[in-house]
C-alpha cells in the first residue's frame, strides 16, 4: 500500500512540474518561451483626429469607426487627440507618440497634417505611421490612405441632376484646398453627364475655422438656394450641419459626405457620398497586426469600393426605382474605366 501511494505522490509531482513550466532553457543556459508566451502582443495604436474633432459625423468619426471595429475584432488598443488647431498641435502631438515608442502605428487624419507628419516620421524612420487624404510617397514608414472623391462625388452629381427641378445645383466646400476641389470637379462631371446644360454653383467657406463652421455654411446655403439651386453637396465637414439646416429650412434637398448622414436630416438629404475611411483604417491596422504594413500610397475608389453612396433608407421613394438604376449603372460605368472622372475643375 505504501509503494502505491509513492508512486502515485511522485506521479502527481511530475505532472505538477510539467503543467506549470512556461520557459525552458536553451542550450546556453537562457529561457526561451514558449509557444503560449510567444503570441504577438496586443498592437496599439494612436490618431491625431482633423479639425472638427470627434462628433463631425464625418471623417474623424470614420476613422474612429474603423479603429473600433479593429478593437472589437482584431483586439488592438488605440488612444486619441483631438487638436483644436491641427496645423499647430498636430507636429508636437504626433512627436509626443512617436517618443513613447508605445505604438505600433501613429495615425494623421486629413490633409491639413501632410507638413507635420513628413517632419516626424523623417525623425522615426523605425516607426510605422499613416495619412489619409495625403501622400507622402517619399517616406517608406508612411502608409498613405486617399480616396478618389471625384468619383463619388460624380455619382452625387448626377443623381442631383435627376432630382432637381430647377436645373441649378450647388456645391459648399471647405477651404479650397486641391482635395475638396476633387469633390467639386467629381460633382460637375456627374451632373453635366446628366444633364449637359445644368448650372453648378460652387461656393467655399474658407478663413481659418472652414471645416468646422456651420453658420456660414449655412449662410452660403441659403445665398446660392436664392440662386434657384434645389440641391446642394457639401465637403466641409462638420460646418455641413449649417447646409443641412439651411436646405430643410428652405425646402431643398441636401447630400450628405463622408459618412452616411442620411439620419441627420431626414428625407432632406437625398443620400451621402461615402467615403470609407473607416474600412481603410481598419485594413491598415489587420496589416500591421499580421506584419503586412507597407509604407506605399493605397487609392479606393468605386471599382475598389472605397467610395460610393449610401441605400437611400430615408429617401427611395422619391428618387425613384428607375434613377436608382441608373446610378448603378454609371457606377458599373466608371469602376469598368467607360467612364473616367478627372479629380480637377474644369474652368
Amino acid at each position: 500500500m505504501k509503494k502505491i501511494l509513492l508512486f502515485l505522490t511522485l506521479s502527481l509531482l511530475f505532472l505538477i512540474s510539467c503543467g506549470k513550466t512556461d520557459t525552458a532553457k536553451d542550450e546556453t543556459g537562457g529561457e526561451t518561451k514558449t509557444e503560449a508566451s510567444a503570441e504577438k502582443s496586443n498592437v496599439k495604436v494612436a490618431i491625431v483626429y482633423s479639425v472638427g474633432g470627434l462628433g463631425d459625423h464625418s471623417f474623424n468619426d470614420a476613422a474612429q469607426r474603423g479603429l473600433e471595429k479593429a478593437k472589437n475584432e482584431l483586439g488592438i488598443e488605440y488612444v486619441g487627440y483631438e487638436p483644436k488647431d491641427p496645423t499647430s498641435e498636430a507636429e508636437g502631438q504626433l512627436r509626443t507618440y512617436a517618443e513613447s515608442g508605445e505604438y505600433d502605428l501613429i495615425i494623421a487624419t486629413g490633409f491639413m497634417m501632410k507638413d507635420a507628419l513628413v517632419t516626424v516620421a523623417g525623425e522615426f524612420p523605425e516607426q510605422k505611421f499613416a495619412i489619409t487624404d495625403e501622400r507622402v510617397p517619399e517616406l517608406s514608414n508612411v502608409a498613405s490612405l486617399t480616396f478618389k472623391e471625384h468619383e463619388g462625388s460624380f455619382l452625387a452629381g448626377a443623381l442631383a441632376a435627376m432630382m432637381t427641378k430647377t436645373d441649378t445645383v450647388g456645391f459648399i466646400g471647405g477651404a479650397e484646398a486641391p482635395l475638396i476641389q476633387k469633390f467639386e470637379a467629381g460633382y460637375q462631371q456627374g451632373a453635366k453627364y446628366v444633364k449637359p446644360d445644368i448650372k453648378v454653383l460652387a461656393v467655399y467657406i474658407g478663413g481659418t475655422n472652414a471645416f468646422h463652421d456651420p453658420a456660414s455654411a449655412k449662410s452660403r446655403t441659403e445665398a446660392i438656394v436664392g440662386q434657384e439651386a434645389d440641391i446642394v453637396y457639401h465637403a466641409s465637414g462638420s460646418s455641413g450641419q449649417g447646409m443641412f439646416q439651411a436646405a430643410k429650412d428652405k425646402g431643398v434637398f441636401a447630400i450628405g459626405v463622408d459618412s452616411n448622414q442620411d439620419d441627420l436630416f431626414p428625407g432632406t438629404i437625398l443620400t451621402s457620398m461615402l467615403k470609407k475611411v473607416d474600412v481603410a483604417v481598419y485594413d491598415l491596422v489587420k496589416n500591421v497586426k499580421e506584419d503586412k504594413f507597407e509604407g506605399k500610397v493605397y487609392e479606393f475608389g468605386v471599382k475598389e469600393g472605397g467610395v460610393g453612396l449610401t441605400d437611400f433608407e430615408f429617401t427611395k421613394d422619391k428618387i425613384g426605382e428607375e434613377n436608382i438604376k441608373k446610378l448603378e449603372e454609371i457606377k458599373e460605368k466608371i469602376a469598368s474605366g467607360e467612364i473616367v472622372v478627372s479629380p480637377t475643375v474644369s474652368k
